[in-house]
């Protein structure tokens, strides 16, 4: 051989041997159907303002974790859990007058862009259901009885996994939730309080 068919040959194991690189690291990253993904962190869920003519509720963090079970490479399932989040209710001049607590179990449809890539973006529609209770009054609402119904409302969600090798991995997420409660004083209804906050997550996940 010539030594410029030596130098082409030469290329043409590094390309290869470059794709294969490519090809065993995009293994072992990849998601595959049957796939458990398990994420846990903490959220921040920030209100909308203005939630009502007569109140606003405060934001707040907790400990939040969720199940994805990959439906295929693509697709997958998500069921949000956490620690209840505990929210201050202020009159619109800043007074306290309550706080409650309340859980947002979510169900979400993920569409993952590029399964087999170190970083892992997708998009995600589901329906959340949010629970209040323990609420309690202070301050110029003191003895009197607060109560929030149970709301039903859709979610939106964009966030991505980056892969730290086959199993580990960070989590980045983002999500807008629907939710609107209807308040009650001592059984006289006071209107809706429109939440709908904005929830900001970090993780950390595990594939299994």
């Amino acid at each position: 051989f010539d030594s410029g068919e030596i130098r082409m040959k030469f290329k043409t194991l590094l390309f290869a041997a470059a794709v294969l690189s490519s090809a065993s690291v995009n293994t072992a990253f990849a998601m595959d159907k049957g796939d458990w993904l398990m994420r846990f962190g903490g959220s921040y869920v920030d209100p909308k303002s203005n939630n009502s003519e007569l109140v606003s509720v405060d934001s707040a963090a907790s400990f939040t974790f969720n199940f994805s079970y990959m439906m295929t490479a693509n697709w997958a399932v998500e069921l949000l859990a956490a620690y209840p989040f505990k929210h201050d209710i202020k009159l619109l001049d800043g007074t306290k007058v309550a706080s409650t607590k309340h859980l947002p179990p979510t169900v979400t449809l993920q569409y993952h862009f590029a399964p087999t890539s170190k970083f892992q973006p997708y998009l995600g529609l589901g329906i959340n259901y949010t629970n209040f209770f323990s609420t309690k009054t202070t301050g110029p609402l003191e003895g009197t009885d607060l109560s929030l119904s149970s709301s039903w409302g859709w979610s939106g969600q964009l966030g991505a996994d980056i892969m730290l090798n086959e199993k580990w991995f960070l989590n980045l997420d983002v999500r807008y939730i629907d939710i609107e409660t209807d308040a009650k004083l001592d059984g006289d209804n006071l209107g809706k309080v429109d939440i709908s906050p904005w929830v900001y997550g970090a993780n950390v996940g595990f594939r299994f």
